[in-house]
């Protein structure tokens, strides 16, 4: 039976108004009558203490598994009394599991509730987050004793520890062709290869700082890879738009040209797209620049005006020679701030064995340069930021394009040797 909680003044505060609160989630675990609820109800009340002082009580150490050398995060709770006795005993220990989550993540109930019940049975605190901000599925709240447990069982699932530290970290994919009519390419196979050739440094890790994969299927980009992730890669094309007049003609009548102009065509970035007088629609492909925007307007719409002497495609459609853009250096915050990737390949394919290869070969350039010329706590966009694109290009053996340059020179004093 789980004991009473502690009296949470200040947290309770959170628990009003309109929207659902975490501490209400907790309050529920800690009353639920499960191993690891003890452990929950000592957290809330060491986040009240820390409420009340404005101090924080949780400080690193070294927790991890059998044979890895990464994937949990440990915490250890510093608040004691008088006497130097924790203050609060079952949240003595709270470390997080980091698990990699399947590619595009694909669950079924049966799996979720086995993973949830695998958690709570071995002392786990009952807290799971879907998904962190690397792709983890996050167990958090483990004690030392349970984290070989925890994990042991999560294996024999089927699940593997993901990314922590100065490593490789767990990559993620978008859902794509599995869902999506936006896809271009093969998200769950480039994500499948870049993860299993890089899972050692993922495991054990040995870099200056950490590495993150991520793959989406079109510029939409719902992983956030260009500004979340070092090497990301975007599926794309480079033929024609589909369009089929027929369906764009019905939406114009329908809907009307003000909405039309307003919401699709005056808002393509390069203006590429124009309405004709008989409401056809062209776009000057060489200057598309796949931003996705008229596609996203119109995809929904589509059904609305698929009759049965019109083909079930969609209004506007991506090109059928489709392949992928990588980008490289995105990141969050910390040293020099935000950073989108840059575009290092405009185009590649991604359709055979070959193709596959030369993106894994490539990530391993990368990695293995990151490794011997990044800084300590340096991601790769700051590495590139400090020595330039030029050179970077260079050492992973990578033409450099014009297109790359971000504005002119301003200093009349360069240095021609090598860098």
């Amino acid at each position: 039976m789980a004991k009473e909680l502690y009296n949470t003044p200040n947290l309770d505060e959170l628990e009003n108004g309109p929207w659902p609160s975490f501490v209400t989630g907790l309050k529920r675990l800690a009353l639920d009558d499960h191993a690891g609820a003890g452990m929950v109800r000592d957290v809330l009340a060491t986040l009240e203490t820390s409420y009340v002082t404005k101090k924080g009580y949780w400080k690193g150490g070294t927790v991890g598994v059998i044979g890895y050398g990464g994937g949990v995060i440990p915490r250890f709770n510093e608040l004691k009394d008088e006497n130097g006795d924790y203050k609060f005993k079952e949240a003595a220990e709270f470390h997080t599991l980091r698990i990699q989550p399947p590619a595009g993540m694909h669950y079924t109930s049966d799996l979720l509730r086995n993973m949830c019940d695998t958690f709570v049975d071995n002392g786990g605190s009952g807290l799971i987050a879907f998904h962190g901000q690397s792709g983890d599925i996050m167990f958090q709240g483990a004690t030392e004793e349970t984290t070989q447990t925890i994990f042991n069982e999560l294996n024999e699932i089927g699940f593997d520890m993901g990314g922590a530290g100065p490593a490789v970290r767990t990559g993620m994919s978008c859902v794509g062709a599995a869902r999506c009519e936006m896809s271009n390419t093969n998200e769950q196979a480039a994500l499948r290869t870049l993860v299993n050739a890089f899972l050692d440094d993922m495991h054990r890790p040995a870099l200056p700082y950490k590495m993150k994969f991520k793959v989406s299927g079109c510029a939409n980009d719902c992983m956030n890879s260009i500004e979340r992730s070092d090497f990301a890669t975007i599926g794309t094309w480079r033929d024609d738009i589909k369009i089929n007049q027929d369906l764009w003609k019905a939406m114009v009548a329908d809907k009307g040209m003000d909405y039309v102009v307003d919401n699709i065509t005056s808002r393509c970035p390069t203006q590429c797209m124009k309405v004709e007088s008989d409401t056809s629609l062209t776009i000057d492909n060489k200057n598309c620049v796949k931003c996705m925007h008229c596609l996203n307007v119109t995809s929904p719409l589509t059904h609305k005006y698929i009759t049965k002497d019109m083909p079930t495609e969609a209004i506007l459609a991506t090109g059928d020679d489709k392949g992928v853009t990588i980008c490289m250096g995105g990141k969050r915050t910390l040293k020099i701030g935000d950073l989108f990737g840059t575009v290092v390949v405009p185009f590649m394919k991604l359709e055979t064995a070959d193709d596959y290869e030369a993106i894994e070969e490539l990530a391993g350039e990368v990695i293995d340069f990151f490794a011997e010329n990044a800084l300590e706590h340096e991601r790769t966009g700051e590495m590139i930021e400090r020595i330039g694109i030029v050179n970077f290009m260079e050492g992973i053996g990578l033409e450099v394009n014009p297109n790359m340059v971000d504005s002119p020179r301003y200093m009349s004093y360069v240095r021609m040797d090598k860098w």
